[in-house]
């Protein structure tokens, strides 16, 4: 895996550097994002959210919280009409009194695995099409009426693009409506029942040589709304970076980040990096220098990333490592048996060096109107 020589520079100035206690800290990210026009935020499940230390962290370098799992279809409606808004509630509730704002997710998440399984068994009948609406609809409606003007912005759609082939995942809804038909229907719902909140399409292509699929299937899906006039305002990045595909040069590789991001913002769309970890998964064993690779990677993405002043919003995956989806996710795992170190701080909420790449790029980008 080929990092960049100024990164790699970068990476051994910082193999040297001790890491911090959260209580030694310089200046909080959502303060620096602050000054540039930027909204720093993390994914927190209910897990976590129960820990004191980690919200503390929280709160100190955050102003944005998203539900990691609270907000999806599966955990407010496991059963057809039995709602669980309580988890949830909770959360935004406490981002409320910290002065935060709340990011919705997601409305759908479009592959059929991740709908409720009663979702996908569910009896459409003899007008199959007026059905699939219907449900559609009662879902969006209940969950915007629900939250109400708490949330900020919605993923209202989450990987609908299949990135082996760039193609539309199918379900139960795209199969009974059309599958740019119903993406449409749902943005064109959440406008009318959440008028207030930002529209995002929320996908997780990235910019290596493996992800140009998947990229020019985001692409086609977003040209193919805008041409129908579907209320969809940004594109969420996902920004899950890191040893995912073997690379070539980090300069190709932002090139073609570069071209797809322009054509994004071409289209008139914003943009936000919504899951940002990075996967060390082939980066060396020793925890200095992969920690500095780590750091480095996150770098060059940033700095090509937020130079973009259409991006306003950086929300991390999880904080601490601990606190990270990857540490259970089997493409990510490292073949040394090491745990990954995907987010700025470690499991005793130290700071890392991806802490300080992540303040340097915000520091360095232009201000945000």
């Amino acid at each position: 895996m080929k990092i960049s020589r100024r990164s790699f520079m970068a990476l051994m100035a910082a193999a040297g550097a001790a890491p911090l206690h959260a209580a030694e800290m310089p200046e909080p990210l959502k303060v620096l994002g602050k000054r540039k026009g930027l909204n720093v935020g993390n994914a927190i499940g209910s897990y976590h959210f129960r820990d004191p230390a980690y919200k503390a962290l929280m709160a100190r370098e955050c102003n944005m919280l998203v539900a990691e799992n609270e907000g999806k279809w599966q955990a407010l409606e496991p059963r057809q009409g039995q709602y669980n808004f309580g988890p949830a509630d909770v959360m935004y509730a406490w981002a409320k009194e910290q002065g935060m704002l709340v990011r919705g997710h997601n409305l759908i998440w479009q592959e059929a695995k991740w709908l409720p399984k009663w979702v996908n068994e569910y009896d459409f009948g003899a007008q199959p099409a007026k059905a699939a609406e219907a449900l559609l609809h009662k879902h969006i409606v209940t969950v915007c009426d629900h939250f109400g003007d708490a949330i900020h912005s919605y993923d209202v759609v989450n990987e609908a693009v299949d990135p082996k082939t760039g193609n539309l995942h199918a379900n139960v809804f795209t199969e009974r409506m059309g599958a740019v038909e119903q993406i449409d229907l749902a943005f064109r719902l959440a406008r009318e029942r959440a008028p207030k909140a930002q529209l995002v399409y929320n996908d997780y292509m990235r910019d290596d040589d493996g992800s140009a699929k998947h990229r020019a299937g985001v692409l086609k899906l977003l040209h193919d709304l805008k041409s129908r006039g579907t209320p969809v305002h940004a594109l969420g990045l996902q920004s899950h970076i890191g040893a995912w595909d073997d690379v070539t040069t980090s300069a190709r590789q932002q090139q073609e980040w570069r071209k797809f991001l322009d054509e994004v913002t071409g289209m008139g769309l914003d943009l936000l990096i919504t899951e940002f970890d990075v996967n060390d998964r082939k980066l060396p064993a020793d925890i200095k220098v992969r920690d500095a690779g780590v750091a480095a990677l996150a770098k060059d993405y940033l700095d090509v990333t937020l130079s973009y002043p259409q991006c306003r919003d950086f929300l991390m995956w999880g904080m601490a490592d601990n606190a990270n989806w990857l540490q259970g996710w089997p493409e990510a795992r490292r073949s040394d048996g090491q745990k990954g170190r995907p987010t700025p701080f470690d499991t005793e909420l130290r700071a890392k060096p991806l802490r300080d790449a992540i303040a340097a790029a915000i520091n360095g980008m232009p201000a945000r109107a």
